[in-house]
């Protein structure tokens, strides 16, 4: 853990502590990072916050909106403040459903904000500040809807695919100049809060190994951002061993 003592990883779409962006945050702070976790909910971000630092770790919660260019300039002005940012994850997303037909503008829209917009701003602010260094990480969380689009998920899928579509921009115009940029597909559903309590008989008939574990993708996550630069990974999809696809 003391090799990344004073280096900042930064997490954009945390939830409650059953979620990936709470177990991303859960590992970079187990390898010795302050932790600047970036949500809408102050509650959930204060629990994940808490839980950190009461294991040892340094964690700072951040209510952020993504969509808004000024609260992203914040998150990375405040968390710049305690160090170099050597990682950047960029978790949040909209996968609310809906048949095209039934669909308005203004909700098309919103999807599309959070699913590939809010990247772009983070994604921005990240390499302005790793460019002069030459150094840095900045991985995306990606889903099924990246590379398929099915209704009644169009919107959803519309902003994945964008999203896909940045990140392989930024690899091919930042990857040269020393940053590593990872888009991680996640072909399933994970095991988190949203599914457990909301989904219950969904979680039930997949069962045993049926969801993907929170802890096992950031560890995913991890290994990317440790690849040595001579074999570095773009792109990888996680699903569970028995996931059809």
């Amino acid at each position: 853990m003391t090799e990344n003592a004073g280096t900042v990883a930064v997490v954009v779409g945390v939830g409650p502590s059953a979620g990936l962006g709470a177990a991303l945050c859960r590992k970079f702070a187990q390898e010795g990072f302050t932790v600047f976790a970036s949500g809408r909910t102050e509650a959930d971000l204060a629990a994940v916050a808490g839980e950190i630092k009461a294991a040892g770790g340094q964690a700072e919660p951040v209510v952020a909106d993504t969509t808004r260019p000024d609260d992203v300039a914040r998150l990375f002005e405040t968390a710049a403040s305690a160090g170099e940012i050597e990682i950047v994850a960029y978790n949040a997303g909209n996968n609310n459903a809906r048949p095209l037909l039934e669909m308005d503008p203004e909700f098309f829209e919103s999807v599309w904000r959070v699913s590939c917009f809010g990247g772009f701003l983070v994604g921005h602010e990240a390499v302005r500040r790793m460019l002069p260094r030459e150094r840095g990480t900045i991985l995306f969380t990606g889903a099924t809807a990246s590379l398929k689009a099915r209704p009644p998920f169009t919107a959803f899928a519309s902003g994945k695919a964008g999203l896909r579509a940045l990140a392989q921009g930024m690899a091919r115009e930042f990857g040269p100049k020393g940053i590593h940029v990872g888009h991680v597909v996640i072909d399933g559903m994970i095991e988190g809060d949203k599914i457990l309590k909301r989904y219950p008989e969904i979680a039930e008939r997949l069962g045993e190994d049926g969801l993907l574990g929170p802890e096992a993708i950031a560890e995913a996550f991890w290994l990317l951002h440790s690849q040595q630069r001579s074999a570095w990974t773009h792109e990888i999809d996680l699903r569970p061993f028995k996931e059809t696809f």
